[in-house]
């Protein structure tokens, strides 16, 4: 059985200092989870080194110190170093520390064969994660206890929402919250280009485009009502709205947005095989 991490002291280090690290350390520290003095990270360009240090997070010159000065270490590095960089600080990585994967594509059982011990978390969030709107899925490698879950759940439940699933839905995940943002950034662009069509000012199409996308997510999110429910809530009979679903419906819009996220899920399997 793993030691437990010590939940009122532990730190917790970064292995890659690119944007989604940030956006986790400044959501973890934003929402009181941990202090930025608990927190390190490596990088030797001063614009990143600045990103982090301004909130108050160690920042050291190598990998390595954030490993050995660390009890829980998140691999924030591209999916195609993660192997180099976990072969090289595998001597700092004993069972007594937690890791944690984001990187893409990247299965658990390649992870902890890696660094030789099978207590890793793999998470995957999304964009979203840099305005603590994530939308986050992990699974638990086989010597991740349940409170190393908790402890991981609590970390990314400061950039948004998680959820658990089981590793072989992954790719199924990549391709809806994983890819998804940049689908509903084309419907929003599509929206106001509509707006702009129908003789609204840019600016002003664009604003009502993006903030009606965001209240219609939260209404989805918050009511708990399913969004047909809602859809049908403003489509009233022989009104604007239905109209517009009539179209909507004639271009094969939820066909598309479903054949987006099989397509994506699919590369997304085809990547993480190859």
């Amino acid at each position: 059985m793993a030691a437990p991490i010590p939940i009122d002291s532990y730190k917790l280090g970064f292995i890659g200092a690119g944007k989604m690290a940030e956006s986790i350390a400044r959501g973890v520290v934003r929402a009181g989870v941990l202090p930025a003095s608990r927190i390190r990270t490596a990088h030797k360009d001063s614009d990143r080194k600045e990103a982090f240090t301004a909130f108050g997070v160690t920042v050291f010159d190598h990998n390595e110190e954030v490993a050995e000065d660390s009890d829980v270490v998140i691999f924030s590095v591209k999916p195609q170093i993660v192997k180099k960089v976990i072969l090289e600080l595998k001597p700092l990585l004993p069972k007594k520390k937690l890791l944690v994967s984001i990187a893409a594509g990247i299965k658990l059982t390649d992870l902890q064969d890696w660094v030789g011990h099978n207590r890793f978390i793999r998470v995957m969030p999304n964009t979203p994660a840099a305005v603590g709107q994530a939308a986050t899925v992990m699974c638990l490698g086989k010597a991740a206890t349940k409170e190393d879950g908790e402890l991981i759940a609590n970390l990314f439940g400061a950039i948004g929402k998680m959820w658990k699933a089981d590793e072989k839905l992954f790719d199924a995940v990549t391709g809806l919250s994983g890819s998804g943002p940049a689908y509903i950034y084309l419907a929003i662009d599509a929206l106001a280009d509509g707006g702009v069509a129908a003789g609204l000012p840019r600016d002003l199409a664009l604003g009502l485009a993006s903030q009606t996308v965001l209240g219609a997510a939260s209404m989805a999110s918050i009511t708990g009502k399913h969004p047909g429910q809602l859809k049908d809530d403003v489509a009233s009979p022989g009104g604007t709205t239905i109209a517009g679903i009539h179209e909507l419906e004639k271009g094969g819009f939820r066909g598309a947005l479903m054949n987006a996220v099989v397509a994506a899920a699919k590369r997304g399997r085809e990547l993480s095989q190859s």
